[in-house]
């Protein structure tokens, strides 16, 4: 493929900063078309972002000859639908986080994709991020020791219309479109993340409940997990207490020391060993999609090969069915 050229599935606030103007700062990739099935807010977003054609409808972008590649932005529930009609016509696929409602639906895309030879990509582009790639390098440079222990604590407070007297339900916690509430969300992301740095997840299990009752959603999750690599780790996520018990903080212990960092708030990295604390602060770039992006193009031209694949992104959804099943 010489010069990629884009569609995306689902124009919406995800793709405004993070993503969507990255596919035209990438080398040999351009955004040629958006759907959206509100044609007013297609239309609105091709104006503002000088894309040529919008659609209110998936499978006319998806047949649009000058698009050559899919980016399926929509929540999770439509990711496998959309994902699977356009492997089917040949088109690669970057789709979304998390890949998609379950286990199940992630591996009937990954067989689509195997069966067609059509290429599959998730956005965990914490792969791609040099803040995530400086832990990983601290970590293979052993600068810790041996990793002993991963601790994950996650608080967050509610989001208003969660709190309203007559609430509208962001779809994040509404569990049939996006397989659960907000720990489905998140958590995505940190387990592909510790799942490249530091290997394969073999075990985990967890109990998901609702305590406040806001959504149907599970709103507080407990885990515990165990990598192939005999790393164990725990995690607490709550999403309904107040902004002062607001947390965001990962520690790698190791047998010479630790790493704390943040998956999601700050740019931090602390080290501490016997010989003292260094502090890296290593901020994201503006679209934080970018580097990934980057590097799905050069796998497409065939420069190079993406870390997250469809293979790889389907890993996340298993090991969150393991933690939520009931």
């Amino acid at each position: 493929m010489d010069q990629v050229k884009w569609g995306i599935i689902g124009c919406g606030d995800v793709t405004e900063l993070k993503s969507g103007q990255a596919f035209n700062k990438v080398p040999n990739s351009s955004l040629v078309a958006v759907m959206r099935r509100d044609a007013e807010k297609a239309a609105d977003y091709a104006k503002r972002h000088n894309v040529p054609a919008w659609y209110d409808d998936a499978d006319a972008l998806i047949n649009d000859p000058a698009v050559n590649a899919v980016y399926v932005a929509t929540p999770p529930g439509s990711h496998a639908d959309y994902a699977i009609r356009a492997m089917r016509a040949g088109k690669p696929v970057y789709v979304e986080k998390p890949m998609a409602l379950n286990a199940v639906e992630c591996e009937a895309m990954n067989q689509v994709s195997r069966e067609t030879g059509v290429p599959l990509f998730v956005a965990f582009y914490r792969r791609a991020l040099p803040y995530f790639l400086k832990i990983k390098e601290l970590i293979d440079q052993n600068v810790i020791g041996d990793i002993r222990y991963v601790r994950v604590q996650l608080n967050w407070q509610p989001y208003a219309e969660e709190v309203s007297e007559n609430p509208k339900p962001r779809w994040r916690v509404s569990p049939e479109i996006s397989g659960g509430g907000h720990f489905h969300d998140l958590s995505a992301h940190q387990f592909d993340f510790l799942e490249y740095a530091l290997g394969p997840i073999k075990t985990a299990t967890g109990i998901a409940r609702n305590q406040a009752g806001l959504y149907n959603a599970d709103d507080i999750v407990i885990a515990n997990f165990e990598f192939e690599s005999g790393v164990l780790g725990s995690g607490t996520w709550c999403y309904t207490v107040n902004k002062e018990q607001r947390i965001d903080e990962t520690q790698l212990i190791g047998s010479k020391g630790k790493i704390t960092f943040s998956f999601f708030e700050k740019f931090l990295i602390r080290v501490e060993t016997e010989t003292g604390s260094v502090d890296y602060t290593v901020p994201f770039p503006e679209h934080v999609q970018q580097p990934l992006i980057e590097l799905i193009v050069k796998d497409l031209r065939g420069e190079g090969k993406s870390p997250s694949t469809g293979e790889t992104g389907a890993r996340a959804n298993k090991i969150i069915d393991w933690i939520t099943a009931h």
